[in-house]
């Protein structure tokens, strides 16, 4: 069967066939069972029961370690990333990724801090796109347009999950119509870390009508540690000259834009600070950093590498993907997070590799669209060192 593999291409399906989708969590035990079977692994996995959502589901909570200090914690409610803890310099663990201490938080209305978002991730514009010569209106929650899947996302799901070789795998059946998108989809999202310290993240999904797809996570991150003030010291590296252009709504016109030169320019390492308040349109509409990154390349390609020299962690991006955005916490506005922490304007950043935004709407973008027959994979590496 033909695979929506790298850029929306197709090609042979060598994406095993899903898992059955499961509305509940696997119990403590058998992850017990499976370790004692024999099936170790360079990670541990543990869960626990977490909580209740309104309708009285219950919510694990998966923790992941690994031998090399890394430590992740994946909750079922919208795949949220709730803690990532990397050792420094010194060896020092700290959690590098905002949040908050109780399910409580991921329940209420939050700034998406490190969920799985989807059906379509980023923005589409004017909340419909036409597919097969239907136009589909899908449900508008930043003003006219559409941001993150809408409404009720795929942050606001409950994922089913099983325990995995070094990981967790999460999965959602999102049913026709939702949110207005078209077809059923069967969603996979696996979260595993690797012996090289890394947080690997495979995204894959089948449907069994033509839809639109886009899935990202909207992890913000800190490496001096969640809590310890801005981002603006850190130093940033994106490998690449082009962005998706926008309007004032952050929308793309369709235009490959050179950054060459100018403060959006990342090819060599600047501080995130560095540049942020320069009076140039594109940073003006976003007030501050707030986009796509054209990546060149295919395959598993860099992203994105950032340094913190206080504390010396690194973390290197690598992904599948042919976008990722940018963007620095313009919009955090005092949210109380992790130990009574007050998270405030360009506290954490985040790197979101994806499709390019409002890609339904410009046929020359790399292609969205998920036809009955194929499966969509895609695998995005957070990796962290200390120097």
């Amino acid at each position: 069967m033909p695979n929506a593999g790298e850029n929306g291409k197709l090609r042979p399906n060598l994406f095993p066939t899903n898992p059955a989708m499961r509305r509940h969590a696997l119990p403590s035990l058998f992850l017990l069972l499976m370790s004692i079977s024999g099936l170790s692994s360079a990670a541990s996995v543990e869960s626990r029961t977490w909580g209740k959502t309104p309708a009285g589901e219950e919510v694990q909570l998966f923790t992941l370690k690994n031998t090399g200090g890394l430590e992740a914690q994946i909750c079922t409610w919208g795949g949220y990333i709730v803690t990532l803890k990397a050792p420094d310099k010194k060896g020092a663990l700290a959690d590098v990724t905002l949040g908050f201490d109780s399910l409580d938080g991921y329940l209420g209305k939050n700034p998406f801090f490190g969920c799985i978002t989807g059906r379509y991730a980023n923005r589409i514009g004017g909340a419909k796109f036409t597919l097969d010569g239907v136009e589909y209106s899908v449900t508008a929650n930043s003003g006219k347009h559409q941001l993150h899947g809408g409404k009720a996302g795929f942050d606001k799901k409950l994922w089913a999950a099983k325990a995995v070789k070094d990981g967790v795998e999460l999965s959602y059946t999102s049913p026709d119509g939702e949110e207005g998108y078209p077809g059923t989809l069967k969603c996979t999202v696996t979260y595993t870390l690797t012996p090289d310290n890394g947080l690997k993240i495979d995204y894959a999904a089948t449907a069994d009508k033509a839809t639109v797809l886009n899935l990202t996570n909207h992890a913000y991150f800190n490496l001096s540690g969640e809590g310890s003030g801005d981002i603006l010291g850190h130093q940033l590296t994106i490998p690449t000259e082009q962005i998706t252009a926008t309007d004032d709504d952050l929308i793309p016109t369709g235009e490959i834009a050179s950054i060459k030169g100018t403060p959006l320019d990342f090819t060599t390492p600047h501080a995130i600070g560095e540049r942020i308040g320069a009076d140039f349109k594109p940073l003006v509409q976003g007030i501050g950093y707030d986009h796509n990154y054209v990546l060149q390349g295919s395959g598993l390609k860099l992203a994105a590498i950032v340094k913190d020299t206080a504390s010396g962690r690194v973390m290197t991006v690598r992904t599948t993907e042919p976008g990722v955005q940018l963007y620095t916490g313009n919009h955090l506005n005092g949210v109380p997070g992790k130990g009574g922490h007050i998270y405030a304007k360009r506290h954490g950043f985040c790197l979101e590799t994806q499709h390019y935004p409002d890609s339904p709407n410009h046929p020359s973008f790399p292609g969205t669209t998920l036809r009955p027959g194929e499966t969509f994979q895609s695998t995005t590496i957070y990796q962290f060192s200390a120097e």
